[in-house]
């Protein structure tokens, strides 16, 4: 049985709508990350899971026991979840250790277990030799440890995270991303997680729901939802993508001032009238001189337009040549190609990743 079972979920405040039609099924342990800008309905998704907002429409349940219909709502207290906010929202005038087992005491456990089970859950998260500071005395990456602690510790069913890197700078964003899929690995809690940082989703989740304007677009496990996007949003909001709009004609799919063989793609058959494709700008290369013909790639002569160093990588923008079109490529710290120098763009018509008509 499923863990957690969205089914046609809605909210409406007034007459707009935030949340329209979502269905998302989550495994018991599986770690799902709801991904998408600002205003998307990621935030009241997961509200209504907590059982802080009823739905418009639509169900929520778990374990087969339906905890959300419009009119009918188990309160958050009975629904055996924890939920980690923003702001960490521990208590300013409790220790660490305090903290921690607030939620076990409102349980009535026995003081020795929940001294046992504090102890256990602040050494799990690095934490234990700070038992006794208070919150204003740690760091925020520290009061996110103590939040996770707290949360981690009354062994919830499903575990609720709302944007909780955000108050964090980019180094500790980064080192508490893999804490988390860390801590969930270890305890293997049901989670949900809602961001908006492409990379958090990424590194954490088993799976991503990619939402905007309060639907999801597409759910997939993050290296497929990389490798193949079914929509122009999911696309451009995972990572950098080129869009290459072209047409069908007989055998062959003709773009601005360039043509690729329709047998080349993985799946001719889908390929039909006017097609976009996304193509990563690190599945691109660059050549000097014109690479040897092959069955699975495409040699197109174009001009580098713009480059940028990024240390890590070169960010190269290349017209094909006689084209309108501009095409983003990624290359290697030595593969140093100036503005207005000619070159072969190299390209893998099985990494074009087709799109769903608008």
């Amino acid at each position: 049985m499923s863990r957690l079972v969205l089914s046609s979920v809605s909210r409406r405040f007034g007459g707009v709508t935030v949340v329209d039609r979502v269905n998302l099924t989550l495994q018991a342990g599986e770690f799902v990350s709801l991904l998408g800008p600002s205003g998307c309905g990621k935030t009241t998704t997961l509200r209504m899971v907590a059982g802080f907002l009823e739905p418009s429409e639509g169900t929520i349940e778990m374990d087969g026991r339906r905890l959300s219909a419009p009119g009918s709502t188990v309160p958050p207290e009975k629904r055996n979840m924890s939920m980690i906010f923003q702001s960490y929202a521990i208590w300013p005038n409790m220790t660490v250790a305090e903290n921690v087992a607030f939620g076990l005491q409102v349980r009535r456990m026995p003081k020795d277990e929940i001294r046992a089970k504090v102890r256990r859950i602040l050494d799990v998260v690095q934490m234990g030799h700070l038992e006794g500071r208070y919150p204003q005395e740690l760091s925020g990456g520290q009061q996110q440890r103590v939040a996770l602690a707290r949360a981690i510790v009354v062994q919830p069913t499903v575990l609720l995270l709302d944007e909780p890197l955000s108050n964090l700078d980019a180094h500790l964003r980064e080192e508490m991303r893999y804490e988390i899929r860390r801590l969930h690995d270890e305890f293997q809690i049901t989670t949900i997680y809602v961001t908006h940082d492409q990379a958090e989703a990424m590194v954490t989740s088993d799976r991503i729901a990619v939402m905007n304007q309060g639907r999801i677009e597409q759910v997939d496990a993050p290296r497929a939802l990389y490798a193949r996007p079914r929509t122009r949003f999911v696309a451009g909001f995972i990572g950098r993508t080129n869009l290459l709009s072209g047409l069908v004609r007989g055998d062959d799919v003709v773009f601005d001032h360039f043509t690729i063989g329709r047998g080349r793609f993985p799946d001719p058959a889908a390929l039909q009238g006017p097609v976009t494709f996304s193509l990563r700008p690190q599945a691109i290369h660059l050549h000097r001189q014109s690479p040897a013909a092959s069955a699975h790639v495409c040699v197109i002569p174009g001009v580098v337009a713009q480059r940028a160093y990024l240390g890590e990588h070169w960010d190269y923008t290349v017209r094909p040549a006689g084209s309108a079109l501009v095409l983003r490529v990624t290359a290697r710290p030595h593969e140093v190609f100036e503005v207005d120098e000619k070159v072969w763009l190299e390209l893998d018509p099985r990494q074009m990743a087709l799109l769903e008509p608008e």
